[in-house]
């Protein structure tokens, strides 16, 4: 999917190298409809230049910043000299996590939707959350709660974000804790089992967030969370203990939380 507008001077854009003569350089925009710029032959490279071909080539896809664009004249300046080798390699990521998001764009709309309702779809996951990328990765990671805020239906959300869950490779961290877990009232057994299942949260966890609590050696038992960062996971092991200690509590049994492992090494 591309930009049908234009592109603001600061801007980093990614081109591909059309033309090259004397005097600089021609550059088709890779992520605009139809615009062209050029790299003036002072902007190709610091320092003098004798031969512009010793730099660039037919075909190579450069990252340029936008110096000025006239969009009566139709024409975008552009500078390859200005742009450093951290801004370069973050923006063909960029670019290129887009291009992933355009393919899952076609497999979440399939073949019936035509390119009006393509782009209205595209623009809602855009004005959400700032590019079709980020909206997709939203999507695996919060599941329908993250195209909320958007004009979607509840069909095109469901789609986008089994198409997300499916393709977006997001990163996860993992914690763990212990809780221990006594029950000498009458209840017994099943106080602890009860407590077990507070810990597991009853199915109120998040979507985004893995939970698992597992048995270590009596009294002590695992804690172990799975979220897309260390916020959100270190939040949901401590809410995680705090509910099985209350649970155990009411059956007059006792809780303690603690980050270490206790018992003796299985």
């Amino acid at each position: 999917m591309k930009y049908s507008g234009w592109p603001d001077p600061g801007e980093l854009v990614v081109g591909k190298i059309d033309e090259i003569e004397d005097f600089g350089v021609f550059v088709d925009l890779e992520e605009y409809e139809d615009k062209r710029g050029l790299i003036h032959i002072s902007e190709v490279a610091s320092g003098w230049i004798k031969n512009v071909r010793d730099h660039v080539r037919e075909g190579q896809i450069v990252v340029c910043k936008v110096l000025d664009v006239d969009e009566e004249s139709q024409q975008i300046d552009l500078s390859l000299k200005d742009v450093n080798d951290h801004q370069r390699s973050e923006k063909i990521q960029q670019w290129k996590n887009e291009q992933k998001a355009d393919n899952w764009m076609d497999l979440a709309t399939g073949d019936d939707v035509g390119d009006e309702e393509f782009t209205a779809i595209a623009n809602e996951l855009i004005g959400a959350h700032g590019s079709l990328y980020e909206g997709f990765k939203q999507a695996a990671i919060h599941g329908r709660e993250a195209l909320e805020s958007t004009e979607l239906t509840d069909d095109e959300i469901e789609s986008l974000v089994e198409t997300a869950r499916e393709n977006v490779s997001v990163p996860y961290v993992n914690v763990t804790g212990y809780v221990d877990l006594e029950n000498p009232s009458a209840t017994g057994v099943d106080g602890i089992r009860e407590a077990l299942e507070a810990a597991e949260g009853n199915g109120e966890v998040p979507e985004e967030v893995d939970l698992e609590v597992t048995y270590v050696g009596a009294p002590e038992y695992r804690i172990r969370v799975q979220a897309p960062n260390y916020k959100t996971a270190e939040a949901q092991l401590e809410e995680s203990a705090d509910r099985a200690i209350a649970a155990i509590q009411d059956h007059d049994g006792d809780g303690e939380y603690h980050r270490e492992r206790r018992t003796d090494e299985e």
